[in-house]
């Protein structure tokens, strides 16, 4: 399998990356900014792209030939999702996993859903919603992966959310959201074209709750 990332500086994305070179053979593109912050590249199985994804020609190049793409981006989303659909619609690749945040249906508990939107401002939840309704338009099999507040814990500890559920817990570890992403790149059918909330049981609240 030939797997593109996009933001592979990312913390989430680095932690996906060192998974996929133990316990897979998959041949990975690492599309980022900068590159020259990547310093350990296994020349073998991995191709180093600097590059920004509101580039649309350097992003459509990377995107030829590859099998799934994962997104772990920051910045202003809906443009970044509309490049990221054309250039998979362009170039025939139809497996996107998407890191995003909770909230974009307001599937929150009424306290938490009020905090949230008042602390992360509520325009720029609204180019987080414009981004996600993007990709789920598009003809793309997708896994928008909605986040808790993550955190460094060192566990692998989640319980999932569809859309249409109320949204469980306020907190996530970034080594459990590698874990749900790796296993849907072990097997790509899982959670097609699914809007998945993640989050450790036991973290409810009105605001995040770090256990």
């Amino acid at each position: 399998m030939k797997i593109l990332i996009l933001g592979a500086y990312g913390q989430i994305a680095r932690l996906v990356r060192e998974r996929l070179l133990k316990e897979t053979d998959a041949e990975l593109t690492l599309y980022l900014r900068r590159a020259d912050r990547l310093q350990d590249v296994e020349p073998a199985r991995e191709t180093v792209v600097a590059g920004d994804v509101n580039d649309y020609a350097s992003l459509k190049d990377a995107m030829a030939g590859q099998d799934l793409v994962l997104a772990d981006l920051g910045g202003k989303f809906e443009p970044l999702a509309q490049n990221i659909v054309r250039a998979m619609t362009a170039t025939g690749v139809n497996r996107l996993i998407y890191i995003t945040g909770l909230g974009l249906y307001h599937e929150l508990p009424a306290k938490f859903d009020t905090w949230l939107e008042r602390s992360i401002g509520h325009e720029v939840m609204e180019d987080t919603r414009r981004a996600a309704q993007l990709i789920e338009t598009s003809p793309i099999d997708y896994t928008l992966i909605r986040a808790g507040y993550m955190t460094n814990n060192d566990e692998v500890d989640y319980e999932l959310t569809e859309k249409g559920e109320q949204f469980k817990g306020t907190t996530i570890s970034r080594l459990s959201i590698a874990d749900l992403i790796v296993k849907i790149m072990k097997d790509p059918t899982l959670h097609s074209r699914s809007s998945l909330g993640i989050a450790k049981a036991g973290t409810d609240g009105d605001s995040p709750v770090y256990l």
